[in-house]
């Protein structure tokens, strides 16, 4: 075993990803950092913590990942990812007003089964790392430009569909409404409640219906 410590780096080797046993246990790793980083935060997360959660060793964690910030980046990419599908899956066959409902909906409904614990994963570690980790903060950017895109998308077929008047600003709409989603999460997380992010999502939805032709 490497008698690397916590903050040290070691190269990492090529081999470790050429192989499908090296691949799973890459994606072990990521999974369980991806996990305790959406629980317990990413700075409150150790490697060692990492490790003993995902059944590997110093030297395989080493392996792939040559210091904290490499794994980070990594679960950054797989995060936003999972995300990014399973908002795109939501989104693209919206074409009413009770359509955008019934995506809030799924939203606060998954909300409500942790107590409103946690918030939006994507949301929790762009609050720790977007200050001091420039990498992170561009990849976590370019996540929120692409949810903040799916979202004006959302509301341009609702305004070429008229169901919204040609008034309807949807890049204005559109970002009011992830600002609400996002700002939802924080104080759902505060209140261990999901009824915070259900009243700001329900003020955007209200916003967004002001504009829906009669």
């Amino acid at each position: 075993m490497s008698n690397v410590p916590e903050g040290d780096t070691m190269p990492a080797t090529s081999d470790a990803r050429r192989t499908s046993r090296g691949l799973e246990t890459r994606s072990r790793i990521v999974d369980s950092a991806a996990k305790l980083f959406y629980v317990r935060g990413v700075n409150a997360t150790t490697l060692d913590d990492i490790r003993l959660a995902s059944g590997t060793s110093k030297s395989q964690l080493y392996n792939h990942f040559e210091d904290k910030r490499a794994l980070i980046h990594a679960v950054i990419d797989v995060q936003s990812k999972f995300v990014l599908a399973r908002e795109e899956q939501r989104l693209r066959g919206v074409k009413t007003l009770t359509g955008l409902r019934r995506w809030r909906d799924a939203l606060v409904q998954a909300n409500a089964l942790q107590d409103g614990s946690y918030g939006c994963a994507l949301g929790a570690m762009s609050i720790e790392l977007s200050d001091n980790d420039e990498q992170s903060r561009q990849a976590l950017n370019a996540s929120f430009d692409a949810w903040q895109r799916m979202l004006v998308e959302t509301l341009t077929r609702l305004r070429v569909l008229g169901v919204l008047a040609e008034d309807a600003d949807p890049r204005r709409l559109g970002t009011g409404l992830l600002a609400a989603l996002q700002g939802g999460y924080v104080l759902a997380q505060n209140a261990h409640s999901s009824e915070p992010m259900a009243v700001a999502l329900d003020m955007a939805l209200d916003h967004i219906a002001f504009f829906a032709r009669s």
